[in-house]
């Protein structure tokens, strides 16, 4: 019996399997991205989302499947991997759900959405409950393609999104590792007051900005300084940033903080641990991320 899944970002199968295995987790098979499991299901940072309830059926035909799952609840959404054809049919006889994408700042979604698979064309694999309010954890937005001057805006927003948290108008923040711009762009056009900290040069456009102060050094040399949002989207070896972000909560610098642990080469899932064991602390694979995490703290 299935008591979990846990659906991989695509790419990153190997991360969650090595991290489901450090926790003592047994992973009975994998369909596609998803990894089932028939222990209880527990938090994992390299997950895009965790069916936390799931039910396996027999379903002998494409209404009986659809049957099943409105027998449970109205909102489903599908994770597909194989048998495509037999669950569009499926699709077809449930209520629409439509994956629109969120104009930032509005919130996450809080309709009850399950997830569902096939395992085997008669096999149907069902959570009601799952992590993350979205189809398969893929968080999309309505994107700006002339103000910010990367993509990593999207990382911040998203993080922000599944938070429930974003500055206020006002806030003092500080972004470490700034260069071009794309999280002080986020931070500024939220209204808070921006402090962009990189030795490289910010986007002209984001320089610009009249609640955006520049400072040309490095993110590790600043002094931890009272800010309402600790930002940070370096470049940065994870035990280097560990000791930056400890560094600044044992000074009681700030209130929250956001950075991205980048893996160059294998996954440091020490590191990650140790981030995670940090007392009010969020450690997640977002869907805007590659090969890294984000980290979420907020002052106890």
């Amino acid at each position: 019996m299935n008591r979990a899944a846990y659906l991989a970002a695509e790419g990153f199968e190997a991360p969650l399997a090595e991290e489901l295995a450090r926790r003592g987790v047994t992973v009975t098979g994998w369909h596609g991205r998803l990894a089932l499991s028939s222990e209880a299901p527990v938090p994992a940072a390299w997950v895009q989302d965790i069916w936390l309830d799931p039910v396996e059926t027999e379903v002998a035909s494409v209404k009986a499947a659809a049957d099943a799952l409105r027998a449970v609840q109205r909102n489903w959404g599908a994770y597909e991997s194989g048998h495509h054809r037999r669950m569009a049919l499926i699709a077809d006889r449930l209520p629409p759900v439509r994956a629109r994408p969120l104009a930032f700042p509005e919130p996450a979604p809080t309709s009850h959405l399950g997830g569902w698979t096939l395992l085997a064309p008669d096999r149907l694999l069902a959570s009601p409950h799952k992590s993350t309010p979205f189809i398969n954890g893929e968080c999309h937005f309505v994107e700006d393609r002339t103000g910010p001057p990367s993509r990593a805006y999207l990382k911040l927003w998203e993080a922000l999104t599944r938070w429930g948290r974003r500055p206020a108008a006002g806030d003092k923040c500080v972004d470490l590792g700034a260069s071009p711009g794309g999280w002080t762009w986020v931070l500024a056009r939220l209204g808070a007051q921006v402090t962009a900290v990189d030795k490289a040069p910010l986007d002209p456009a984001v320089a610009a900005l009249p609640n955006v102060t520049q400072r040309l050094e490095s993110a590790f040399g600043l002094e931890p300084e009272p800010v309402d949002w600790l930002c940070s989207d370096v470049i940065a070896y994870p035990s280097r940033l560990l000791a930056l972000v400890r560094r600044w909560i044992d000074a009681g610098a700030a209130r929250h903080i956001v950075c991205t642990l980048k893996f160059q080469g294998a996954t440091d899932h020490d590191a990650a641990e140790a981030f995670a064991a940090i007392p009010g602390a969020t450690v997640v694979h977002l869907f805007h991320n590659k090969h890294e995490l984000t980290f979420m703290w907020t002052a106890c």
